[in-house]
């Protein structure tokens, strides 16, 4: 009888314990926001993390900001412009100064969001700020330059295509939108891709349009305090003027019978099939990207009924993992699976579609919510082990929200999320009108060549 005392005893603390956390802010590092008569932004977090300090600029524009036909992946093209050289720091003396300060900096472009990083010591932040600066608001590059990168951009485009997964997520994403430009990948349209050495003219058009400080937020963390952090931002973005462009992004129209495509691949390649629905888009007001993110992993990942079937027991599949990111505007809930032999893949297409439909219709377990819940919370707070790792956390919320807040109300909306609330969210998007299936898988040899 003691000993089942001590057991419930300890099992109510680690309740009131987990309850605790649960009250907690999600996001525990303090931070503050300072915002410019010209539209930008900073956003500061001191974190314990001493002499260093992780820079971020976040411009709110990717490849959904391309709105004129002909016109897709220059959000990318420009991530490689901005290393060409400014008004004052040729692209050579920018990697100088770089190295001398041991400074670790790079760049992405996603659907969203283009993004710039350094991680410095904070003795040479003041240099870094000012690098930022220059080519922010005076980048300055050549017909010469721009045609070499613009044909770099190709070749990355190329050798991007020769990989299967690649492709598949292309023609998937051009299958399914119709309208909005996530009909594009990041890369873009290959016509557009080769056209690019041609068109320098609109290349300082983009950059006029969208290298402005009402799409850019500067983000530092580390051994930084916000005086420090706006008095350099002040110096050296202070002058930087506003612009004028606003895109119209067009709106998707609702989805209204099941889209398929096959791509068929010219070289040996195990097979790929995906199945895709139109998801919602991120909302840390709505319930329906919550739930079905906690869905995403119960229904198919590596702990799934689906997982262990296909994968452990049945070895039909050697990978399948689902895909559904936080976006501006509604996004694809995929799962992309790679099977073994090209006679299972319709088997394993109905199996990722009955899986879809038995979460349409039965509830998930509340203690699966809950753990689910739980390993999300804490897997994604235990990333947090570097200024750099806090400030790449934050950049896709600062990119879709502007603010760390947001942060917090998604946190809160997950932990209302019911059992009832994913099924209500299954139903309401895993409708067949919405769906859309890609497979690719080698082409059979020619009569020729056998």
């Amino acid at each position: 009888m003691k000993f089942l005392r001590i057991v419930l005893g300890l099992w109510c603390l680690g309740a009131t314990l987990f309850a605790q956390s649960m009250d907690r802010k999600f996001f525990p590092y303090p931070y503050t926001i300072d915002d410019f008569t010209n539209g930008l932004r900073l956003i500061t977090v001191p974190t314990d993390h001493p002499n260093l300090v992780a820079l971020y600029l976040i411009v709110r524009t990717g490849s959904r900001n391309e709105i004129e036909p002909g016109k897709s992946g220059y959000a990318h093209f420009f991530e490689h412009m901005m290393f060409r050289g400014s008004e004052r720091f040729s692209s050579d003396e920018r990697e100088l100064i770089m190295k001398r300060a041991g400074a670790d900096s790079n760049a992405y472009t996603s659907d969203d969001r283009t993004v710039y990083h350094v991680l410095v010591n904070k003795a040479d932040l003041e240099k870094m700020v000012e690098l930022e600066a220059d080519r922010f608001q005076r980048l300055k590059y050549s017909k010469e330059g721009y045609r070499t990168e613009a044909l770099a951009v190709l070749g990355e485009y190329n050798k991007n295509s020769a990989n299967p997964f690649s492709k598949l997520h292309e023609v998937l994403r051009e299958t399914a939108f119709d309208k909005h430009t996530y009909k594009h990948t990041t890369m873009g349209f290959l016509k557009d891709i080769e056209d690019m050495p041609n068109q320098y003219d609109y290349s300082l058009v983009f950059y006029d349009r969208w290298y402005r400080p009402e799409y850019t937020t500067i983000v530092m963390v580390g051994d930084i305090t916000q005086e420090r952090a706006r008095e350099l931002t002040t110096k050296h973005f202070g002058q930087w003027q506003r612009g004028k462009y606003e895109a119209n992004i067009p709106k998707e129209d609702p989805q209204t019978a099941p889209r398929k495509a096959h791509v068929p691949w010219p070289s040996p390649t195990l097979p790929y099939v995906v199945v895709a629905y139109r998801g919602p888009a991120y909302s840390d007001a709505k319930k329906d990207k919550a739930a079905l993110d906690l869905l995403s992993p119960i229904a198919f990942g590596q702990n799934s009924d689906l997982y262990r079937k296909l994968v452990l027991n049945e070895q039909k599949v050697d990978a399948i993992s689902p895909n559904f990111d936080d976006q501006i505007d509604p996004e694809l809930f995929s799962i992309y699976a790679r099977v073994k032999d090209p006679k299972d893949v319709d088997y394993v297409r109905d199996q990722i579609l009955a899986t879809f439909k038995r979460f349409s219709e039965e509830l998930v377990s509340q203690t699966q919510l809950d753990e689910t819940r739980s390993r999300q919370r804490y897997g994604t707070a235990l990333q947090w082990t570097s200024a750099e790792a806090i400030a790449g956390y934050l950049a896709s919320y600062i990119a879709i929200a502007r603010t760390p807040e947001t942060i917090e109300k998604e946190a809160k909306i997950f932990q209302s999320i019911t059992p009832e609330d994913i099924r209500e969210m299954a139903r309401k998007y895993f409708n067949e009108s919405s769906r859309t299936v890609v497979t690719l898988a080698s082409e059979p040899a020619s009569k020729e060549a056998k």
